[in-house]
């Protein structure tokens, strides 16, 4: 390659046949010769040939320069020349030479526009580099007189500078390690004041200074010292951050949390504060159950600073069981509010963090974000774990004492208060308080039995006191206006503690704020249930005698329904004792209106009820105080207000409806649904072993606990007094009362609704459906044997006996046993009357009876009718003229449409004109008759018309269908 440079060096720009003639001998003899050259060009070139040729050449040729090609040809002849083989051999070497020539000279050719402006680049190099050789002459020459001329003068000025400022810094240090040393006392002076902060400041400050000058020896001694402080200063400032745990203070919270962040423990800060909170709570109730227990044990020698809380809670006595409880309560929430304000803080502290400034890094805001996250997380955690610390200790206050035997207002208290702590937790942390619920459930469970077990033993004794007087309120009572239902106005909502609903009610309408809004400043939520205890008194019994309009309107001021009360009612009241109505009570108009039916007309619609129907409503508003407050328990609740409904049912009817004349009487008095009811009250719920002298061996004792005995009437209501209608008076008190307890409980049916729990929603509509709604159905049997009795039906029997029906002449004037039967009725009209003027008679009550009457007239007629053993065409005129006269004057007493039964008898006495075919079919149409009424129709209207063997055949069709009944 050396040699191609060279060559092409030497060549220049001329051609390569020219720059070929001017190499030296030694290459000249490398090279073909123009002959052969020409000889090379007029051959036919053959690239392939060519390459061949290249390819037969030796590998050593293309070795390094130093070969020596001549010599190695010579090494190569043999010892015996041959003179043909050296031309032939020559001739192969020419031939490869030219081939190599002729392709570096195609080469050289090809390359030869790159080999100029390379030549050209380079030149434009070396004059660059003679400049650059000038410039760094220039410069170095003018380096030397700078040197000379400035920096060997000003050395010793230089020198002179450093001394200075080295003594100026020494001067310094000894100033600040002089400071160091005072600033001992100046931190116990900021720990004094509680200035958290700037000691943690000066100190680190100091350690800073301290650690700058330790190569000092006097510092090292002051280095540990500062140490011990800074760690002193971090036990103090936990010590302060323990007090906010339970009387947060803005300021001091500020403090101490500044302080942390100064010695960037702010994640410490927080598991510590979680730490201090949890004592708090320990400790706060230990301190509060202890004093009470101490305080009632008076002197005695029991060691309770030793005891558990779980047992110390089972030292406290009855009557300071609510005080404790509310302190506890109290303690409790300032603990919480102080979490509650804590966690505020951070969050406004937060909000100020994420405001960025313009002198904070990346790096500084970057590790405030993580710090914030990490706080607000434990802050959020944290809200749980307090909360349950919260509920388990309160739990164990509530367990510790059996509450079986408390008072109901004092029970109502304890789960007011437990009440209002779950709101407190709702609030607090959207905790739906579940051990807090099951542990005063399990309380209230075992209050309750033994509560409702008391009342129903009550309720039989007042029943079995029970007068069945009339309890004299005013006309427009309502169960709203009774202390025991006051819950119910103050809040519409049932998930609302009372003491809450107070407040509530006292307030003018306004968003809700929650508890902690409420009393974030001062104040505490469980004070409130003492002070509104019994705020006002209750007003609902009539007075006698006239009432004034102001004395009515201040009564009234407080009720809501009273605006719902006509005008003339509020006016309108009675001596509920004598009936006597004040001069201005009932206008003539109003009298004129009245139906003559409705016994009432000297009586306002006053309720008609009894001080036992009164004690069962108060109960029904404590159970569902009880309920408002405690949901867990609310099925409980719930079937024992049935039972306290199927109880007063069971009572009224053993009282004034159990007879066995009815299965008789054929009239359906009691339905399948009023029986099915009375079976199922008296299966569950009445103790029917309870009666006998040995009822102790009869049945399990855990089942007859859940039952109460049947009651019995008072032997003061006597019901044999023809004179007082049988007790109608008594019986009317004892049903309508029954009546308006129905009507109460359907009035409270959507209330007790949004308390059942889901599952349990059907056992309420049933109780609805198959119990409440029944109650007027008590109606039909109570009043019918009124009715069975009040009209002597065996006289008119009788009576109809003696009359002859084989008349042979149509009759103009009815028999004497319809006038009688009247008088009865007119008889049992007044006496009616004479009632009502002790006891209101409702409408619905009146029709009933006179619907009694009048059925059991007619089935008087029918029977007396079916008697007869001789009849004519005539004899059913004159039936019929008697029942038209019967109804004529009966419609004059009563205003009843239409007249019961009227079918009953018009179709039996037309049915004596029926034929045979008729008759058969008229057997099996009319059930309604009895066996010997059909007969009597077979015998005697057709008797004299059909021959034996078709009246044995209706009779056999009557006993086909009588047989079923037997």
């Amino acid at each position: 390659m050396q040699k191609i440079k060279s060559l092409m060096a030497r060549q220049g720009l001329k051609s390569p046949q020219e720059s070929m003639a001017e190499l030296s001998p030694v290459e000249n003899l490398r090279i073909p010769s123009k002959e052969e050259l020409r000889e090379l060009r007029e051959q036919p070139i053959d690239p392939q040939a060519e390459q061949e040729i290249i390819d037969s050449i030796e590998e050593v040729y293309f070795s390094n320069d130093s070969f020596d090609m001549v010599q190695h040809e010579l090494e190569k002849l043999p010892p015996e020349l041959n003179l043909q083989e050296l031309e032939e051999y020559r001739d192969k070497l020419k031939r490869q030479q030219a081939a190599v020539s002729k392709k570096v000279a195609d080469l050289i050719l090809e390359k030869q526009p790159a080999y100029v402006k390379e030549l050209e680049r380079v030149t434009a190099l070396q004059t660059n580099l003679q400049l650059a050789a000038v410039i760094c002459t220039n410069a170095r020459r003018q380096l030397s007189v700078a040197k000379e001329g400035f920096t060997e003068a000003s050395l010793g000025l230089l020198a002179n500078q450093r001394r200075r400022q080295l003594l100026t810094g020494l001067l310094k240090s000894l100033r600040t390690i002089k400071t160091l040393q005072r600033t001992d006392v100046r931190l116990s002076e900021m720990l004094e004041e509680e200035d958290y902060p700037g000691a943690i400041q000066l100190c680190l400050e100091c350690q800073k200074a301290a650690s700058t000058f330790k190569h000092y020896s006097c510092i090292s001694e002051l280095n540990s010292k500062l140490q011990d402080t800074l760690e002193q200063i971090e036990e103090q400032l936990d010590v302060a951050l323990s007090k906010t745990c339970k009387h947060f203070d803005v300021s001091h919270y500020t403090k101490v949390q500044l302080a942390y962040t100064l010695l960037g423990k702010t994640q410490t800060a927080m598991d510590q504060l979680h730490m201090h909170f949890t004592q708090a709570i320990h400790n706060t109730v230990f301190q509060v159950v202890l004093g009470y227990v101490e305080l009632c044990a008076g002197n005695a020698d029991t060691k309770f600073q030793k005891m558990q809380y779980k047992d110390l809670c089972t030292h406290i006595t009855l009557d300071s069981y609510i005080p404790c409880l509310t302190d506890l309560c109290k303690a409790l929430w300032e603990v919480m509010l102080s979490y509650y304000r804590t966690m505020q803080w951070h969050e406004e502290h937060g909000k100020q963090e994420n405001t960025p400034t313009p002198d904070d890094t990346a790096a500084e805001s970057d590790e405030s974000v993580v710090d914030h996250s990490y706080v607000q997380k434990k802050l959020e955690h944290g809200l749980t774990r307090i909360w349950q610390d919260v509920q388990l200790k309160v739990k164990a206050y509530i367990l510790g004492t059996d509450m079986s035997n408390f008072k109901y207002d004092d029970f109502i208290v304890v789960l007011d208060v437990i009440s209002r702590l779950m709101q407190v937790g709702e609030e607090f942390c959207g905790s739906k308080s579940e051990v807090l619920q099951e542990s005063i459930k399990r309380q209230s469970v075992n209050y309750f039995k033994n509560y409702h077990r008391a009342r129903l033993e009550e309720l039989r004794m007042f029943l079995e006191n029970e007068t069945w007087e009339l309890c004299p309120v005013k006309s427009n009572f309502n169960i709203s206006q009774l202390h025991e239902f006051k819950f119910m106005g103050q809040c519409r909502s049932p998930s609302v503690s009372p003491s809450r609903q107070v407040v509530s009610s006292t307030s003018p309408p306004q968003e809700e704020l929650s508890l902690f809004q409420q009393y974030l400043q001062e104040g505490n939520p469980f004070e409130m249930h003492i002070e509104h205890k019994e705020e006002e008194t209750e007003d609902v019994l009539a007075s006698n005698g006239y009432e004034s309009d102001e004395l009515e309107k201040s009564v009234y001021q407080d009720y809501d329904s009273d605006s719902d009360v006509p005008e003339e009612l509020k006016q309108d009241y009675v001596d509920e004792q004598t009936g006597d109505a004040p001069l201005k009570s009932v206008s003539r108009e109003t009298i004129r209106s009245k139906k003559k039916s409705d016994y009432n007309l000297s009586k306002t619609n006053a309720p008609i009820l009894t001080n036992t129907t009164l004690n069962v409503i108060r109960l029904v508003g404590k159970y569902m105080q009880m309920m408002n407050i405690l949901k867990p328990i609310a099925f409980d609740v719930i079937h024992c207000v049935s039972q306290l409904f199927d109880y007063y049912l069971y009572a009224v009817y053993t009282f004034f409806g159990r007879n066995d004349m009815y299965e008789s009487s054929g009239l359906g008095l009691i339905s399948s649904r009023l029986r099915t009811t009375l079976n199922r009250i008296q299966e569950s719920l009445i103790d029917m072993e309870a009666v006998g002298e040995n009822a102790g061996i009869h049945g399990p004792a855990e089942d007859r606990k859940e039952k109460v005995p049947s009651p019995h009437l008072s032997q003061m209501v006597v019901l044999t007094n023809s004179g007082t209608l049988y007790g109608l008076a008594q019986r009317v008190v004892a049903t309508e009362s029954l009546v308006f307890l129905a009507e109460q409980f359907e009035s409270l049916q959507s209330h007790l609704d949004t308390m059942m729990p889901a599952a349990k929603k059907p056992f309420l509509q049933q109780f609805y459906s198959q119990t409440v709604s029944t109650a007027s159905e008590l109606r039909k049997p109570i009043y019918w044997i009124v009715a069975a009795k009040a009209i002597d039906y065996e006289q008119m029997l009788l009576m109809m006996a003696g009359v002859k029906w084989d008349i042979r002449e149509i009759m103009s004037q009815h028999n004497v046993y319809v006038d009688v039967l009247l008088k009865e009725f007119e008889q049992f009209n007044k006496r009616l009357g004479d009632v009502s003027r002790h006891v209101r008679i409702p409408l619905p009550v009146s029709n009933v009876l006179w619907e009694h009457c009048i059925r059991l007239a007619n089935r008087t007629l029918v029977e007396g009718y079916a008697n007869v053993k001789k009849c004519s065409n005539e004899g059913r005129a004159l039936m019929q003229l008697d029942f038209q006269q019967f109804l004529m004057k009966l419609e004059k007493l009563t205003d009843l449409r239409p007249i019961p039964d009227k079918e009953f008898v018009e179709t039996y006495i037309k049915a004596y004109y029926l034929t045979e075919n008729d008759m058969e079919q008229f057997i099996k149409n009319h059930r309604e008759y009895s066996m010997k009424q059909l007969a009597n129709l077979v015998n005697v209207c057709l008797g004299s018309h059909i021959n034996k063997k078709a009246r044995q055949k209706l009779l056999a069709a009557i006993d086909d269908i009588d047989r079923p009944k037997r």
